[in-house]
């Protein structure tokens, strides 16, 4: 089912799988500042490859899947609405144009069509699904603030220590350099969307972050996908 804020993809699998930042549409009603130009297509406006990697894990599993069909900078779904970092106003430095002055009505218009109904999504499909657990796509950038990054995988968590080990275990199978919440922790309430609706809905919640480079290749996914299936047997 798709929507103008989210596209869901069926499935009766052992893990619900969600895509935060799975898009870098801007919809219809906005339009690009010239100075956020340099901003499109890049890792500020949507998490390249996540979602290639969330189609081909749910097709491959079975597994339901709710994506995000907007970008980041409307709105970030994987923030909580009080969260002051949900619209981002600087970017490198500079400002971030499309959220410079914003207005009640603007932010009420983002949230209520893009942000709520994304979650309102998310939350159907973690009532139907009898899937133990709620896994959020995401991926980062090789070099961050001019370091480079040397974990390919991380495996975020809050209070799945045993289930984040397990499927750490399953990645580092694979070959993959894994790091346990890094280069976000989800024990510093970096896993929003995860935590918010697996704890509604009696669920596990996991993030995984992929890192880029990898991300956009279809040979490292498919050794994610390889990883996950070892995972989601043993759950």
């Amino acid at each position: 089912m798709a929507d103008d804020a989210f596209d869901v993809r069926p499935g009766d699998g052992a893990l619900l799988l969600t895509c935060e930042h799975a898009s870098a549409r801007l919809p219809e009603g906005w339009r690009w500042p010239e100075r956020d130009a340099r901003l499109h297509g890049t890792h500020w406006t949507f998490d390249l490859g996540a979602a290639e990697l969330t189609h081909e894990l749910s097709t491959s599993l079975r597994s339901a899947a709710v994506l995000s069909t907007f970008t980041r900078l409307l709105a970030d779904p994987n923030r909580a609405a009080d969260d002051p970092s949900l619209f981002r106003t600087h970017a490198e430095g500079l400002p971030v144009e499309l959220n410079a002055r914003l207005d009640e009505d603007d932010v009420r218009r983002r949230l209520d069509r893009y942000w709520s109904r994304y979650h309102d999504a998310v939350d159907r499909e973690a009532a139907k699904t009898a899937a133990p657990v709620l896994l959020s796509m995401h991926t980062f950038t090789p070099v961050y603030e001019g370091t480079p990054r040397a974990m390919e995988i991380g495996v975020l968590f809050d209070r799945e220590d045993a289930l984040a080990a397990l499927l750490a275990e399953a990645l580092a199978a694979e070959g993959f350099v894994v790091a346990m919440n890094e280069p976000y922790s989800g024990k510093e309430g970096l896993i929003y969307a995860a935590e918010r609706h697996a704890s509604a809905h009696g669920k596990h919640a996991l993030e995984l972050e992929v890192r880029q480079d990898l991300a956009v290749t279809p040979e490292a996914r498919a050794r994610v996908v390889a990883a996950l299936r070892r995972f989601a047997a043993r759950l």
